[in-house]
């Protein structure tokens, strides 16, 4: 390790910055890190994480446990068993974590509800049950098909350094490009999933994985089917929740040298001959390197974060960002309370019989949806319901437009939405006792100050159209020295798509130190062909 450290020090002069602690940043922190490269991470927030942020509902030490109030879903964990491999680890040395399998539990009704689950088969039997046998032999055709379309575009464009149509085109060949065009590729997600299910219910249900990129499904592209498979590969439960795994990534970046400047906001990214030069901080440090690392939206940094020379470089050859492109924000509330009436499990989603009128009134209209879709993550549950007499630990999310930064939703339009939603849970037989609650409720305009000059936007821009797929930038910037990481950058949103582009973002910059050799279209190996 000496010998590669100094070598790295050698070449990168001085420390590489990295801008920011979301899952993106820490991730790359580690990979560099582990390679031997000197890291600084500075964080404007007291915690790290990001996106991946916990909320202590109350200061009574007998209250339960803080609530995951970001992402809450596992998936993908090749990514991560790479990454902590690398560190010189496994994940179950690191975390306590168990597999899931009961995927979700959906209902419109009291009387409506359907598992998915783990096993396609069982899953398989259930949509008989709750819908008819031909709707279950559609639904084992779908899931072939996004098997197939998962294996297809995991190398050529999860893996790949910035993917392209013709690019990608000539990597799947002939036996792949003919999975994309089966599927209907210049089509709607919605529209191609009108081949497989005409219970409108199942419709609806697969058609909320476009939500997973901050999309409405009546826009995505036909692509976005594959993350059906990504669920059916693995969805797990962390003990400790989401923020375990930012701890153990921390711990583990520590341990191999990272330096955390947390609380410590970074005003200016300095540049001298147009090239990086450094970083000045909130309070007047300056740190200086010819590496920086961003990790944040990419409109906080063609906004803010560069000079006017800077940001004329970047937008010169990248666009802008448009408020109108930007993704979905949300309402959330994290809630200790007591619950009854429903059998919940880990993951739930409550469903309003109008879905187009939710994206409707988000995308077109600007405002909260008037009939939302909720989801609930009881954390207190993992597959089998365990009825608790006690507050459990609930987050409730609904999705919403990405206006926090033009206009606050004022407090009857808010309101309306709370009655909406918890209107919604009771009528599906789920009784929360708000008068008991411990409740803390985030909205577009608290998202956006969090995550600045987003709006509230929490996954980039909306995935809309099927050429958005290869709209978003890579891990090279426009200006020589600084680099990309995060969920608007390439592979794009979802905790695993954000630490992938952290490694993408590591491994470019250990292609410029010539510490390893970039070839071809895929930057990083993995995958889950390798396991």
């Amino acid at each position: 390790m000496r010998s590669v450290a100094g070598r790295v020090a050698l070449l990168a002069k001085a420390p590489v910055i990295i801008i920011g602690g979301g899952i993106a940043g820490l991730t790359c922190a580690l990979d560099l890190a582990s390679s031997g490269v000197e890291v600084i991470l500075v964080e404007k927030e007291a915690q790290l994480g990001g996106k991946i942020r916990q909320i202590n509902c109350s200061d009574d030490p007998l209250a339960p446990a803080p609530i995951d109030s970001g992402p809450t879903v596992f998936t993908m964990r090749w990514v991560f068993d790479a990454l902590f491999e690398k560190a010189g680890t496994t994940l179950e040395s690191e975390l306590r974590l168990e597999k899931l399998n009961i995927l979700a539990r959906h209902a419109w009704s009291k009387d409506e509800r359907l598992d998915l689950f783990s096993d396609i088969d069982q899953s398989a039997q259930a949509i008989a049950e709750f819908s008819s046998p031909a709707e279950a032999k559609r639904f084992l055709q779908f899931s072939a098909q996004c098997r197939d379309l998962y294996k297809a575009l995991e190398k050529p464009y999860m893996l790949s350094a910035k993917p392209n149509f013709s690019g990608m085109i000539a990597d799947l060949g002939i036996a792949g490009s003919k999975v994309l065009y089966d599927i209907g590729l210049f089509n709607t997600l919605w529209k191609s999933l009108g081949n497989y299910f005409h219970d409108p219910r199942l419709h609806q249900l697969f058609g909320r994985y476009a939500t997973y990129c901050g999309s409405s499904p009546y826009e995505a592209p036909a692509t976005l089917m594959l993350i059906a498979d990504v669920e059916t590969q693995g969805v797990w439960a962390l003990e400790g929740g989401m923020y375990s795994l930012v701890a153990a990534i921390r711990k583990l970046a520590q341990d191999q040298g990272v330096q955390f400047l947390t609380g410590k906001a970074c005003e200016e990214i300095l540049l001298k001959n147009g090239k990086v030069s450094g970083v000045r901080l909130a309070d007047g440090t300056l740190l200086y390197s010819e590496h920086v690392i961003f990790n944040g939206d990419l409109a906080a940094l063609q906004t803010g974060l560069l000079n006017a020379e800077g940001i004329k470089a970047f937008n010169t050859k990248m666009a802008p960002p448009s408020p109108a492109k930007r993704s979905l924000s949300a309402i959330t509330w994290s809630i200790n309370a007591k619950a009854d009436g429903f059998p919940l499990v880990r993951h739930n989603v409550f469903f309003n019989q109008d879905y187009q009128a939710e994206f409707d009134d988000i995308f077109n209209r600007g405002r909260l949806p008037r009939k939302p879709t909720v989801y609930v993550c009881a954390q207190d549950q993992g597959d089998s319901y365990q009825a608790k007499p006690d507050l459990q630990r609930l987050l409730c999310l609904v999705n919403a437009p990405a206006k926090g930064d033009q206009s606050e939703f004022n407090a009857q339009e808010i309101e309306q939405c709370e009655h909406e939603t918890f209107g919604l849970l009771q009528q599906c037989g789920l009784n929360i006792d708000l008068d008991s609650a411990i409740c803390h409720r985030t909205t577009p305009a608290i998202f956006n100050q969090l995550f600045p000059a987003t709006g509230g936007a929490l996954y980039g821009q909306a995935n809309h159209g099927w050429m958005e797929t290869f709209g978003r930038a890579s891990a090279q910037s426009p200006i020589p020295g600084l680099l990309l990481t995060g969920g608007s950058v390439h592979p794009g949103p979802g905790v695993p798509m954000a630490a992938l582009s952290g490694r993408m973002a590591a491994a470019t910059l250990m292609g410029h130190l010539g510490l390893t050799k970039l070839s071809g279209r895929t930057l990083i190996s993995g995958g889950t062909s390798t396991l």
